[in-house]
Parts: C-alpha cells; sequence; structure tokens
C-alpha cells in the first residue's frame, strides 16, 4: 500500500496525459512538493506570517532537535517503544492463539466468536475510562490498551487463515493420516501466515496509534507525554519534531515488516479458501456465552465480589441506558456525534476521492504527490491531536479537521488502486471511441473502480466516526457521546459510562453495516 503512494507501482495504463520525465527527472519530481513546502515554511517564519508560537522557524525546530534529541527525546522515545514491544508480544501471542483456536474449531466459532466481534466493535478509546478504574493510569493500562488494539486483528486474520486453509489440501492430509504436529508445519501454518502477517502488520499501526492516544491522556514518560508537555509550554517546535520522529518510527517499522513479509512468503497463495456454510445454523450458540457473562457480571455485582463504583451491573447499566434515551441526553449526544463524523466524512472524503482520483490517472501527479502524501500516513493519527489544537483551537474547527483526517487516507487509497488497476483494455476502449476526460471518468473509470471505492467509502465511515470519539477525548466540548462518557467517569457514574459505551460499539457496528449495504448497493451490477 505503501509503494502504491510512493509512486513505485506502474498502472497498466493511465487516462491523463503524461510526459516521459526520463531517470533524472523521475529522481527529481518526488522532491519537488517537499522543497517547495520547505521554502514556504522558511519564507513565512522569516517574513513572520504567523507567530513564531504558532509556526516556529525550521531553524528553531532544528535548534529543539540537537537540544532535545541528545537525551531527552531519545528517552522518551525508548519508553514508548518498550511499551510497545511488550503489548505486541502479548497481543501478538495472545491473538495467534485465539485466532487458531476459533479457526481449528467450529464449536469454538460458535460459542465464542460472536462475543468476540461484538466486544470488538467498541473502539479503544471507549474502553480507557473503563480501564483507568481497574488499573490506574500506570504502566498496567499502557500495556492492556495495547493489548486490546494489538489482539483484534492478529485474532480475526488469524482465524480467517486456519478456517480458510484450502480444503483440498486438508483432504489430502486427513487421507494421509498426518499427526497433528506435522497438519500444523505443513498445512495450518503455511496456509495461515499471509492472513496472520496482515494482521499483525494491521496491530502495529493500530497498537502505534493506541499507544500514542493513551499517552496523550494520562502518562508521565513516552513521546505522548512529550507531545503533551510541548503544546502545554506551547513549544510547538518541540511538538513538531516530535511528530517527525513518530512518521519515521512508524515509516521505518511498515519498510521492516513488508521487508520481512517479502522473506517468508516466497509461496503462491491462491484464493482458494472456502465460507463455511453451517455458520448460520449455529448462530443460536452464540448467546450462550454472553448470558453466562452477564449471569456472571450480574452475581459479582450482587453478591459484593467487585466493587459497585467500578463495575456497575447490568441492570444498572440497562437502566442508565433506557433513563438516558427517555429524558434525550443521550440521543443529543450521539446526534451531536453523528453530525461532526458526517462532516469530516464530507471534507475528507471529498479530498481524498478528489486527490485519489488524479494519482490514479495521472502517473506524474503519482510521481510528484505521492511520496509526500505515504510519509504523511506513516504519522500517527493522534500525533497530530497537539498540533491542531495549537492551529485550530479546541473548538469545532479543529475536531472537523481531525475527523476529516480520519477519513481522508482509507479513500485516497482505495480510489487510487481502484484507479490504477484497471484494464488496459478500457484505456484502448477509451482512445479508439476517442471519449474525453468527461465521459471517460462516467463511462469507463468510475464504473471500474467503484468496488474499491465503496470499499474505501465504508473504511473512511468507520475511521470518521473512530475519530469523532478521539476527537471528543482530546478536544474537549459541550456535547457528544465522548463528552458524555468523560463527564460521567469524573462523576464515577459508570453505569452511564458503560451505557456509552454500548452505544459506541452499536454505532460504529450500524456504521459499517451501513457502509457495506451502500457497497453493495452502488456495485450490485457485479452480481448480474
Amino acid at each position: 500500500m505503501s509503494e502504491l503512494l510512493s509512486g513505485s507501482g506502474r498502472r497498466p495504463w493511465a487516462l491523463l496525459p503524461d510526459r516521459s520525465l526520463g531517470r533524472l527527472g523521475n529522481a527529481v519530481v518526488p522532491w519537488i512538493v517537499p522543497l517547495a513546502i520547505a521554502t514556504l515554511w522558511v519564507v513565512a517564519s522569516h517574513e513572520h506570517w504567523m507567530s513564531e508560537q504558532i509556526l516556529p522557524a525550521p531553524s528553531q525546530v532544528w535548534q529543539s532537535a540537537l537540544e532535545f534529541g541528545a537525551d531527552e527525546l531519545w528517552g522518551h522515545l525508548w519508553i514508548s517503544l518498550q511499551r510497545l514491544l511488550w503489548g505486541l508480544l502479548a497481543g501478538i501471542s495472545s491473538g495467534l492463539l485465539l485466532g487458531t483456536w476459533l479457526g481449528a474449531s467450529q464449536r469454538a466459532q460458535g460459542l465464542v466468536l460472536p462475543t468476540f466481534v461484538a466486544l470488538a466493535q467498541i473502539p479503544t478509546l471507549a474502553w480507557i475510562p473503563l480501564f483507568m478504574l481497574f488499573f490506574g493510569i500506570g504502566e498496567l493500562l499502557k500495556l492492556v490498551v495495547l493489548i486490546k488494539a494489538v489482539v483484534v486483528p492478529v485474532t480475526l486474520h488469524t482465524l480467517v487463515g486456519v478456517r480458510d486453509a484450502q480444503p483440498k489440501l486438508r483432504e489430502a492430509a486427513a487421507a494421509l493420516r498426518l499427526p497433528r504436529h506435522l497438519l500444523f508445519q505443513r498445512l495450518l501454518l503455511p496456509a495461515a501466515l499471509p492472513a496472520f502477517l496482515a494482521g499483525v502488520r494491521l496491530a502495529l499501526a493500530t497498537g502505534w496509534t493506541s499507544l500514542l492516544a493513551v499517552e496523550l491522556l494520562a502518562s508521565s514518560e513516552g513521546i505522548g507525554y512529550l507531545m503533551v508537555w510541548g503544546r502545554q509550554l506551547f513549544m510547538l517546535d518541540l511538538v513538531l519534531l516530535c511528530i517527525l520522529v513518530i512518521g519515521l518510527v512508524g515509516a521505518l517499522m511498515d519498510r521492516g515488516f513488508s521487508r520481512l513479509e517479502r522473506t517468508l512468503l516466497y509461496w503462491p497463495q491462491p484464493a482458494t479458501g472456502e465460507q463455511p456454510r453451517n455458520s448460520l445454523s449455529r448462530g443460536w450458540q452464540g448467546l450462550l456465552l454472553p448470558t453466562a457473562l452477564l449471569a456472571l457480571w450480574q452475581a459479582a455485582n450482587s453478591l459484593g465480589w467487585v466493587d459497585a463504583n467500578i463495575l456497575s451491573s447490568p441492570l444498572e447499566v440497562l437502566h442508565s441506558l433506557f433513563a438516558g434515551l427517555q429524558d434525550g441526553s443521550l440521543p443529543e449526544a450521539l446526534r451531536l456525534s453523528l453530525q461532526r463524523t458526517l462532516a469530516g466524512l464530507l471534507l475528507g472524503g471529498i479530498a481524498g476521492f478528489g486527490l485519489g482520483l488524479l494519482l490514479g490517472l495521472s502517473v506524474t501527479a503519482e510521481r510528484l504527490l505521492g511520496p509526500s502524501l505515504s510519509a504523511l500516513r506513516q504519522v500517527a493519527l493522534f500525533a497530530w491531536v497537539p498540533l491542531l489544537t495549537a492551529w485550530f483551537g479546541l473548538g469545532e474547527g479543529a475536531k472537523l479537521v481531525f475527523v476529516g483526517l480520519a477519513a481522508f487516507f482509507p479513500l485516497l487509497i482505495a480510489t487510487q488502486r481502484g484507479v490504477a488497476s484497471l484494464s488496459p483494455q478500457l484505456g484502448e476502449a477509451a482512445q479508439a471511441l476517442r471519449l474525453d476526460l468527461p465521459h471517460r471518468l462516467r463511462l469507463l473509470v468510475l464504473p471500474g473502480a467503484a468496488p474499491a471505492i465503496f470499499a474505501g467509502l465504508r473504511l473512511s465511515l468507520i475511521y470518521a466516526w473512530l475519530g469523532t470519539i478521539g476527537a471528543e477525548y482530546f478536544m474537549p466540548s459541550d456535547g457528544g457521546i465522548a463528552s458524555l462518557m468523560i463527564g460521567a467517569q469524573q462523576l464515577f457514574r459508570m453505569d452511564q459510562v458503560m451505557a456509552a459505551m454500548l452505544l459506541i460499539g452499536l454505532v460504529g457496528a450500524l456504521l459499517g453495516h451501513l457502509g457495506q449495504r451502500l457497497e453493495s448497493h452502488a456495485t450490485r451490477w457485479r452480481s448480474a
């Protein structure tokens, strides 16, 4: 994916005219945008177009790098990387074991998977208030948040890899009566490794982002804390330096993991998996585990096994949920949050779609803008919070920009990939029919790239919702479901906190389902 944005991939055709620049030109073009931005930055700081507290000069950022980079910056970064390492080790190993068990056992899938997926619908940020009361704000909180963020993608991808192992190979293994250790070594491991590595790649990104989020909220060490400290002192030179370091770490992790994948996956991986047909008939089994957990939860609360101020009973949570729905506080909070989600989706989605379309149509535009966008994508989302609050304040403008940024990259990447992978025959047909650009877009490009575009839109919708929750966490506001949760946490009303968590997970699941329905409706011609 990063190779696509950086312009290293070749597309079979391009609908906008592109001139051959030669080897030297191709090497120079990617540096035009970074050099232009750097030049504009130098001129703006020299001419005092903005205050140095808002836009520090490059020399000031360099001075901060020399001052803090000698000891303090690398010390905080090392603490964050240690936390990330332990969280990844615990989360990946747990996800691998759980995913292998679920993928290998249909009974386990029926019993456990529905509950696991339901809990996974609640964003990691929404768990933090509850985790704070259970584990405090020390190192254990960071580890638990990281495990939550990492274990979900690793488990789900490993499950798919193990479950969808090639049926013919399974039949051959059964005919040869392979023992369990050889079945795992020769069949399940090679079949599940591509999906497992895809889950680990996603876990790296979500883990790094979640770690920064929890360090911004509750930490006295780490690169996230250093950013908060710099923001509070209005040392935006330090904030910009931290953003550069975070982006560099993200890029190194992405490049390193790409090389690891290429080394490990040296065999062809045909898509020959099949979906189990009896999953719906076993759907009733998925109610057993949540029913048992709810009964245990209620009993633990009624018998005093846990402090009711920390863990409210299910009945209290339901009572708070119905009370909030009746007095209108929860619907109003949801309305404000959904407004921010849709406004940010509109802003980031339009920008991502337009820019992705341009990069997919034009090789020159991809070479010019692709590397810069790929570099920006490596910066974890929550790393932008201190800078956005300094530039835009804590009002609706900052929230809108943050949510738009969350929705921008999924649709950008999906649109560019969809357009760039169109069949060469479409380009030949456009030339033969002498279609102009508007007709090419309407008749060829958009219908051909529609599956990828709507898949990106579905991801953008989910990320916009997650960005809304994050914006309401880090930019205090008068309304919104996350703001309501924070207020309830400060009053130790855990019943209201958990009712809000339930609604956040439910809305996230509904938005994902809505995006899937839109994708199916818009591309219904594929099944005709």
